[in-house]
């Protein structure tokens, strides 16, 4: 008799056992899973900011192409004819001007 409630005792312990064991594991799975939603997140919104930069970029990239183009341009003999005829008024010798009343 005394075996048999030894043998029930550890019986019973060990079921409780295996239900800690049980409820820790679950424990932790919920845990990796809301993190995994957390990180699955801050990547959603890492990837719209890095796609965000990169549209930036390109952009910039263009805006830099532009102002080389014009630096090119504002070095040529061509803009410097156009300033001098648009803004300081001069003309070449023999040209002749018409102006709008």
């Amino acid at each position: 008799m005394a075996k048999r409630k030894v043998a029930y005792r550890k019986r019973s312990q060990n079921r409780f056992s295996m239900f800690l064991v049980t409820l820790v594991v679950v424990m932790i799975m919920i845990v990796v899973a809301v993190k995994s939603v957390e990180l699955r997140q801050k990547l959603d919104t890492y990837t719209d900011k890095e796609n965000q930069l990169n549209s930036q970029l390109e952009t910039e990239r263009e805006r830099t192409e532009e102002i080389e183009e014009y630096r090119t341009y504002t070095q040529t003999k061509r803009y410097v004819e156009e300033v001098a005829k648009d803004k300081l008024g001069l003309v070449y010798e023999g040209e002749i001007l018409f102006k709008e009343e």
